[in-house]
């Protein structure tokens, strides 16, 4: 691996990202987190991101970067996910290239912003660094169409991903099973596998700080609250432990089946056993980690799943949909379970297996995870991404 010139002049790095705080989602936390590492490394950072409400453009300064907030408007199909038009932001982009004039680009998707940056940084000889977050089925939910005519959508998608991120210099993504997917379907030849990164640190104890247990066994979900979630299946699967057990479980996050989650959960007469925490702060949810005596992603399109990393360096147990890459993050017995997706039943039984557990038992497999998401260090993530934005390729950094 090439280390990062950290003795060069510092750069000007515009970041595009299709979703940004006050988003909830991975690609929306690792967008924040790249821009506050690069700031906090010495490079002027500007983030392209949507308004999160209506109106005119403006330019925010944040702590973490100068954040420069394009024209959006709400999709009727979701409560929060906020669309741009074209017409609307591609003048408004190249006014900000020209006032800020950025060394190198890093666009976060090939959708919207993502493009038009990609199209102008081409344009004016920009060295563009390329991150894919999605899989085009991650869109299904937001489309009002019948499943055929979606997988059409999808098929054109990927192809689209292929042609516009094929014109940056470096593409990566968080794992290695996306980048297979998007070598077989976007034709892509080079992606680099490149995890999101995590403080794991962050999420434990400090010196002397006593956090209060449960008072019953708790299970912890964190995320959208979107289809692709499948959070009815954990939902199902809590009505089917023992009774006896009293398993609870909390639900963190907003999204556009909230409401029917909660229907689900008043007709399984759960209403005292389950509690939807809405969006909470940062410290609120490193808090609950650690509280929660398990995590459970029934998610089935996660490429990396931040926030079962951010679970796992609690020291947390897991159980995860054996799905995309979930598996990669489970060791069967050792740190948690994985379990056969949409299968409620199954899922019932591994969170009864762990929550049946010892304590000192529990705590060892928490620790095990703790143990494995050492890889995914946040450093050695921003340091690739800092030398290839200083020129590394892809050979560079390939295993």
């Amino acid at each position: 691996m090439t280390a990062p010139k950290h003795d060069a002049k510092p750069l000007t790095v515009l970041i595009a990202a299709d979703t940004y705080p006050p988003h909830i989602n991975g690609a929306a936390q690792f967008g924040y987190r790249l821009a506050k590492a690069m700031t906090a490394r010495g490079h002027q950072v500007h983030v392209l991101a949507a308004r999160p409400s209506n109106g005119k453009g403006y330019t925010e300064l944040r702590s973490e970067a100068t954040v420069h907030r394009l024209r959006s408007h709400l999709m009727p199909t979701n409560e929060y996910f906020r669309i741009c038009f074209p017409w609307e932001i591609k003048k408004e982009i190249g006014l900000v290239f020209d006032r800020i004039k950025p060394d190198v680009v890093h666009v976060q998707s090939h959708y919207m912003i993502g493009e038009h940056v990609l199209r102008e940084a081409k344009k004016r000889g920009i060295r563009i660094i390329a991150t894919n977050h999605f899989m085009p089925e991650n869109l299904n939910p937001f489309l009002p169409f019948p499943k055929w005519f979606k997988d059409v959508i999808g098929r054109v998608s990927w192809r689209d991903m292929g042609k516009k991120l094929g014109e940056a210099d470096v593409v990566t993504t968080p794992t290695p099973l996306a980048a297979k997917a998007m070598n077989e379907r976007a034709r892509l030849s080079k992606v680099l596998p490149l995890s999101n990164g995590i403080d794991s640190a962050a999420y434990e104890l400090e010196p002397g700080e006593v956090v209060e247990p449960h008072e019953f066994p708790t299970v912890l979900f964190a995320g959208r609250l979107a289809e692709e979630k499948h959070i009815d299946v954990l939902i199902e699967a809590i009505s089917k432990t023992p009774p006896e057990m009293n398993i609870h479980l909390e639900i963190v996050g907003g999204g556009e089946v909230k409401d029917a989650l909660r229907a689900q959960v008043a007709k399984l007469n759960l209403t005292n056993r389950v509690k939807f925490l809405g969006l909470i702060s940062d410290e609120e949810l490193r808090i609950a980690y650690i509280k929660a005596n398990l995590f459970v992603m029934p998610g089935t399109a996660e490429l990396q799943s931040l926030v079962t990393l951010e679970a796992m360096s609690a020291s947390t147990p897991v159980v995860l949909a054996d799905a995309l890459a979930l598996p990669h993050l489970v060791e069967d017995g050792k740190n948690g379970y994985l379990f056969r997706p949409n299968d409620s039943t199954d899922l019932a039984e591994k969170i009864t297996t762990i929550l049946s557990l010892p304590a000192e038992e529990r705590e060892l497999m928490g620790k095990a995870g703790r143990v494995m998401v050492e890889h995914h260090g946040i450093k050695g993530t921003m340091d690739t991404f800092e030398d290839l934005y200083r020129g590394g390729t892809y050979e560079d950094h390939a295993a």
